[in-house]
């Protein structure tokens, strides 16, 4: 078959291929966008910063002129060279494993996958270098073989250049597919481009993948392995014009986040709803919030057991009440407890001492507690942990929401200390804030109900209302996906109270 003549994807068949090998590109093949800068640039921003994101956007006119003009693969060595040059290698692994495969798993192109999900035997050849692609492939799309550039370290960092036989495009692409399969010809070959062709003529059968970046992307609940835990501070895929707009706004966005904190920190609760909204921040009240407890009566404070998105949820809680609500944490950084508006208390992980101080903290007042212990960007809810339903049965669920439209508001791998300053340099934040019914007597555990029973039941009555899905996964199951570790900052073994007024 010439190589001028490949049919299009849409005619290969995807039944019966279970003992079939697939040989697929990545770029504008198994993904529908044709470009690989959004992803240097994820790389670039979230180990070298913004002036590293600058650096590499600075450059991307020199990549675009020789990639199209010249040579593709002299194009890819400048943004290899412009994004790595000096970075440690296991931080380039760390983003490659917790950032990426959120915004790879986004574009996946529909009738690529259908038929390379349905081949027993899944190989990838890519332009793109090996260390950036090949977690989010093997980790999620179930890929038996990763071929990609190979870039150059010198004593744990990248030296911006790439090893022999350099970038894996045109023969380069096809003595790879030689080299790694032997005599052996796979059955199927996948490709976009002219410079496919080789290692495509070598396959038994070849098909090419139109530009369409119309097509509607895979379904993440379609994957063999969903997306829950990622990482990383941008929201948006950084394509060239996004980058641009994210660097012009970093100034901008952190005067206006230093505002907002600010007025949290400095202005009384009753107010701050208003100064928010004067600033930007937008906070939607839902649902009948309680009244607060008078401490003459001696009647125990309410708790509120709040779905965690941001480690603002306490704060918006008391935004929402026009009080401020103590709340326990399990892991904090020192600066956000300094401009933290309300008290903050750092649990132990001693089951009794932490009983014990709750129970303390509830004879004073109001308390609020996230008994996920961390939190999830994705419409999940990991497990509540139940010894706050052992304390009390003044129990009131909380569902938090938030919207963010250009930087995250939390971390797993960065300093936490900024997690406030990211949020509130958003343009426009946002959060609303659900109360529902408080827990009924005979559904808590002075009525003889197990405390598992009751956190599993204030879990699904959250996850209804927010249309989201709970899970068994914990916090030490989301920081050894990212972070590669349990998730504790600082100093905990100290349960001492914070307040900043």
């Amino acid at each position: 078959m010439a190589m001028t003549e490949f049919p299009t994807v849409e005619n290969c068949s995807s039944v019966g291929r279970e003992k079939d090998t697939v040989v697929a590109d990545l770029d504008g093949t198994l993904l529908r966008g044709r470009s690989s800068f959004p992803y240097f640039a994820l790389i670039a921003f979230e180990v070298g910063g913004v002036l590293r994101l600058l650096f590499l956007l600075l450059c991307s006119p020199l990549a675009g002129l020789l990639y199209y003009f010249f040579s593709e693969s002299a194009g890819i060595q400048v943004l290899i060279f412009a994004t790595f040059v000096g970075m440690k290698v296991s931080d380039i692994e760390s983003v490659a494993r917790a950032v990426l495969p959120k915004f790879y798993s986004t574009d996946l192109h529909p009738e690529s996958y259908r038929v390379y999900s349905s081949c027993g035997k899944r190989c990838v050849l890519t332009a793109n270098p090996r260390i950036m692609v090949e977690s989010f492939l093997k980790g999620f799309l179930e890929t038996d073989l990763v071929l990609g550039t190979e870039i150059g370290t010198f004593k744990g960092r990248a030296t911006g250049f790439v090893l022999k036989p350099g970038v894996l495009v045109g023969e380069n692409k096809a003595n790879a597919l030689r080299k790694a399969f032997g005599d052996a010809q796979p059955e199927i070959g996948l490709g976009d481009r002219h410079t496919d062709f080789p290692f495509m003529a070598l396959c038994k059968e070849g098909y090419v993948v139109p530009p369409k970046p119309e097509v509607e992307a895979v379904k993440n609940e379609k994957l063999p392995k969903p997306i829950i835990f990622h990482d990383g501070r941008l929201v948006q895929k950084p394509t060239p014009l996004m980058a641009l707009i994210t660097i012009i706004w970093i100034p901008i966005g952190l005067i206006l986040a230093i505002l907002r904190v600010a007025a949290g920190a400095l202005l009384p609760m009753p107010i701050v709803y208003y100064a928010f909204w004067a600033l930007g921040v937008r906070v939607t009240i839902k649902g009948n919030p309680p009244p607060p407890v008078k401490k003459s009566n001696g009647k125990s404070g309410v708790l509120f057991i709040c779905s965690h998105r941001t480690l603002l949820d306490p704060i918006f809680l008391s935004t929402a009440l026009g009080r401020k609500i103590p709340a326990v944490t399990y892991s904090l950084s020192r600066l956000s407890e300094i401009i933290s508006p309300i008290k903050t208390v750092r649990l132990t992980r001693d089951r009794a001492s932490d009983a014990s101080m709750i129970k303390k903290l509830l004879q004073e007042g109001d308390l609020a507690i996230c008994p996920e212990g961390t939190t999830c960007r994705e419409p999940f809810l990991l497990r509540f942990s139940a010894m706050f339903a052992e304390l009390t049965d003044e129990l009131v669920p909380v569902a938090m929401e938030n919207k963010m439209t250009m930087f995250h508001g939390t971390t797993a791998r960065g300093w936490k200390g900024m997690d406030t300053f990211y949020f509130f340099m958003n343009p426009s934040p946002a959060y609303v804030v659900t109360f529902l019914n408080k827990l009924p007597k005979e559904l808590t555990c002075s009525s003889g109900k197990p405390s598992h029973e009751v956190a599993n039941y204030i879990q699904r009555v959250i996850a209804a209302t927010l249309s989201y899905e709970c899970t068994t996964f914990t916090r030490k199951d989301k920081y050894r996906a990212v972070a590669g570790n349990d998730g504790i900052v600082g100093d905990n073994k100290s349960a001492k109270a914070n307040k900043v007024n």
